[in-house]
C-alpha cells in the first residue's frame, strides 16, 4: 500500500513540473518574436547632412511599435508599417553630427504580444570640407557658408540675375596672380552680393598667404603694410556715369572680359547688401597704372547697402567711386599704398561716419566728371583723417612711419562738399588743395591739429580754409564715431584707433 502511494505522489509531483516547464514561449499558439534585419553595406554621408535608412522587418505576432537610435548624430523614424502589419519595412532619418567617423542606428522593433528584436545599421560620416577652392563664374544663385574658408583661384564674376550670398563670418582668399590673371571677386551689372557679416562674425577678404581662419580678426602673419598679394572686391552696377559713353570697362579688369562693364541709366539701381566686411591686402595690378582697388563700385546705384567696411593694405586705392549714386557708412582705411578715399566720373552719393589713417598718397582724390557732366557733389560728412603714423626708431627716436602725399586733391572741375571733419597729424607738404573756381563746393565745420609753428593756411590753401578751426589734439568736437568699428574690424583690434 505505501509503494502505491509513493507512485502515486511521484506521478503527482512529475505532472505539476511538467506543466510548469511549458510556459508562454513554448505555447504554439503565441507567434514567434519580429526579425529586424539592418542594411548590409555601411552608408556613408558627409558631416551634418540626413540620410533615411530602411530596415526590413517580419514580425509573426503583428507589429506594435519602433525606436531607433544613433551614435555620431540623431535618429528618428518616419516611416512604419501599419499596427497589426506581419512584414513591412521601417525608414529611419539619420542626421550626422558635425565631427566625422563611425555612426551607428539601432532599431527596435516590438509586436503586439510585447515581443522585440533590434538591429544596427553602421554608417560613415565624412568630415566636412571647411576649405572651398572656386575656379569659374557663378552662374546660378550660390550660398557661401560660415565656417568655411573660400578660395578664389582666378577672377571670378557673379553673373547677370545671380545672387551669391556670403554668411557671417565667411573669409575668401584670393591666389596669388597678376596682370589679366589677378584673382578677384566681381558682381556684375545685374548680380546681387549679399554679404552681411556682424560685428561679432565679420567677412573678410584676404590673400590665400594669410592664415588667418574663421573666428579671427587679426591677421597671424602678415603685417598690416603688406600689399598686393591678390585683386579686390568690384562691385558694378547700372547707375549713370560721367564718361564719354553710358557704360565703361572698369579699372583692374581687361577690356577682353565683357563682365566689367559699368554704368547706365538706372540710379536706383541695386546689387545688394554689404555690411561688416574687411578686405585686405589686394590691389595686384593688372598693368601699368592699372591697379584693382581694395573695392571698387563703379555705377553702383542708391539701392544697394554698404554699412561697416574695413580696407587694409591694398596697394591702389582703398574705396573707389566710379560714377554711381550709392552711399557708404562707416568705413575706414589703413595704410592704402595709393589713395584712401577716391571720386571719379560724377559719382552722385556719400561717405558719412570714416577713418582714414596714413595712405601712401591722397587721403582724397576727388576727381571732375568725364564727358557730358552730372550736376550734384561728392559728399563727405563726420570723418577723421589721421595724415602721418610715427614711430621710435633704436634710439628712441620719434620717426615718421608713414605719410599721406596730400590731404586732398581736386581737380579744377571737383564738385564737392565736406563737413565735421578733423584732420591731425599733419607734416610740412600735406595741403588741401585749392577749391576749383568753376564749380561750387562748400566746407564745414573742420577742425585741424597743426603741428607747432603753423597756420591753417600753411596747410589749406586759399578757399579751403574757410570754416577750419584750429584745435588741441584730442579736443576735437567734429570727426568720426569710431566706436562702430570696435571688435569687428583689424584696425581697432591692433589698437590703430586708440588715439582717436
Amino acid at each position: 500500500m505505501k509503494k502505491i502511494n509513493l507512485l502515486l505522489l511521484m506521478s503527482l509531483i512529475f505532472g505539476v513540473v511538467l506543466f510548469n516547464s511549458c510556459d508562454d514561449d513554448d505555447d504554439p499558439a503565441i507567434p514567434d518574436a519580429p526579425s529586424v534585419s539592418a542594411p548590409s553595406s555601411t552608408t556613408t554621408l558627409d558631416a551634418g547632412e540626413s540620410v533615411d535608412v530602411s530596415f526590413t522587418i517580419s514580425i509573426p505576432g503583428g507589429y506594435g511599435s519602433a525606436s531607433a537610435s544613433a551614435q555620431g548624430g540623431a535618429a528618428d523614424v518616419t516611416s512604419e508599417p501599419a499596427s497589426g502589419a506581419t512584414t513591412g519595412t521601417v525608414v529611419v532619418s539619420f542626421t550626422a553630427d558635425a565631427t566625422g567617423g563611425a555612426a551607428s542606428v539601432t532599431l527596435t522593433v516590438t509586436d503586439a504580444n510585447q515581443k522585440s528584436d533590434n538591429a544596427t545599421a553602421v554608417l560613415s560620416v565624412n568630415e566636412e570640407e571647411t576649405t572651398v577652392y572656386v575656379s569659374s563664374n557663378i552662374s546660378e544663385n550660390t550660398t557661401w557658408e560660415t565656417g568655411k574658408v573660400y578660395v578664389l583661384q582666378s577672377r571670378i564674376a557673379v553673373l547677370e540675375g545671380v545672387t551669391l550670398t556670403i554668411e557671417p563670418g565667411v573669409i575668401v582668399k584670393g591666389e596669388a596672380g597678376a596682370e589679366a590673371n589677378a584673382t578677384a571677386l566681381m558682381i556684375t551689372r545685374g548680380a546681387m552680393l549679399m554679404a552681411e557679416g556682424t560685428a561679432d562674425s565679420p567677412i573678410i577678404f584676404t590673400s590665400v598667404a594669410d592664415e588667418i581662419m574663421p573666428g579671427e580678426v587679426a591677421s597671424p602673419n602678415l603685417s598690416s603694410t603688406m600689399n598686393g598679394l591678390w585683386g579686390g572686391l568690384i562691385i558694378l552696377g547700372k547707375a549713370p556715369i560721367s564718361a564719354d559713353a553710358e557704360t565703361a570697362q572698369i579699372e583692374g579688369i581687361p577690356p577682353s572680359d565683357s563682365n566689367g562693364l559699368y554704368g547706365g541709366t538706372e540710379p536706383e539701381d541695386n546689387s545688394g547688401t554689404i555690411k561688416y566686411v574687411s578686405i585686405r591686402h589686394g590691389g595686384t595690378n593688372i598693368g601699368e597704372g592699372n591697379e584693382i582697388n581694395g573695392l571698387s563700385l563703379g555705377g553702383v546705384g542708391s539701392g544697394t547697402t554698404i554699412e561697416n567696411i574695413e580696407i587694409v593694405a591694398n596697394q591702389d586705392d582703398g574705396v573707389e567711386f566710379f560714377g554711381g549714386t550709392v552711399d557708404v557708412k562707416n568705413v575706414v582705411v589703413w595704410n592704402t599704398g595709393d589713395d584712401a578715399l577716391d571720386g571719379d566720373q560724377g559719382w552722385l552719393g556719400s561717405v558719412d561716419n570714416f577713418v582714414i589713417i596714413t595712405p601712401g598718397d591722397m587721403c582724397f582724390e576727388l576727381d571732375g566728371p568725364e564727358g557730358a557732366a552730372v550736376s550734384g557733389n561728392y559728399l563727405f560728412t563726420n570723418g577723421t583723417v589721421k595724415a602721418t603714423t610715427y614711430g621710435v626708431d633704436e634710439d628712441d627716436e620719434v620717426v615718421v612711419k608713414r605719410h599721406a602725399n596730400l590731404l586732398v586733391d581736386n581737380d579744377a572741375n571737383t564738385n564737392v562738399d565736406m563737413s565735421n571733419i578733423y584732420f591731425f597729424n599733419l607734416i610740412d607738404g600735406q595741403v588741401f588743395d585749392q577749391v576749383p573756381t568753376e564749380y561750387t563746393c562748400s566746407f564745414t565745420n573742420l577742425e585741424v591739429t597743426l603741428p607747432e609753428g603753423k597756420a591753417v593756411t600753411d596747410f589749406f590753401l586759399d578757399g579751403s580754409d574757410a570754416n577750419v578751426t584750429p584745435v588741441v589734439a584730442g579736443e576735437n568736437t567734429v570727426g568720426a564715431d569710431v566706436s562702430v568699428f570696435a571688435t569687428w574690424s583689424w584696425t581697432s583690434v591692433a589698437g590703430a584707433l586708440d588715439e582717436f
